[in-house]
């Protein structure tokens, strides 16, 4: 049986949902650290970037160009990839265990290819 296809505006919809969930999943992560300053660092830098990635997704969405969109979703690419290393921090200083991150560690990877290839298709790479 062949998946139907989902229209522009109803992918979007689902890429931007996706982005807040992520987002979300970032703050629980933050809320459950421990106290220390290191932690509360990791963790304040892995929400603003989780965060930004979802803000910066709508101003992609209402981009009036296509040097536009692809600049915006540029930088939702850029920090997708910095929430990433704030993730690896947390597990290479033994805050958090891997698994525990595996999980949204993934849909980083997944959310990450999707918008890297949308930025490649838009002719500008």
């Amino acid at each position: 049986m062949e998946t139907p296809r989902l229209d522009k505006g109803e992918f979007a919809d689902g890429i931007e949902k996706r982005l807040k969930t992520f987002t979300l999943r970032c703050v629980q992560v933050f809320r459950a650290l421990p106290k220390s300053y290191e932690s509360q660092h990791f963790g304040k830098q892995l929400v603003r970037n989780s965060s930004s990635s979802a803000a910066n997704y709508r101003a992609v969405r209402r981009a009036r160009s296509q040097n536009e969109f692809f600049a915006k979703l540029s930088i939702v690419v850029e920090e997708l990839d910095e929430s990433l290393f704030w993730l690896e921090m947390l597990i290479f200083t033994e805050i958090l265990p891997e698994n525990r991150l595996n999980n949204l560690i993934d849909e980083r990877y997944q959310l990450l290819k999707v918008l890297a290839k949308s930025r490649n298709n838009t002719g500008n790479s």
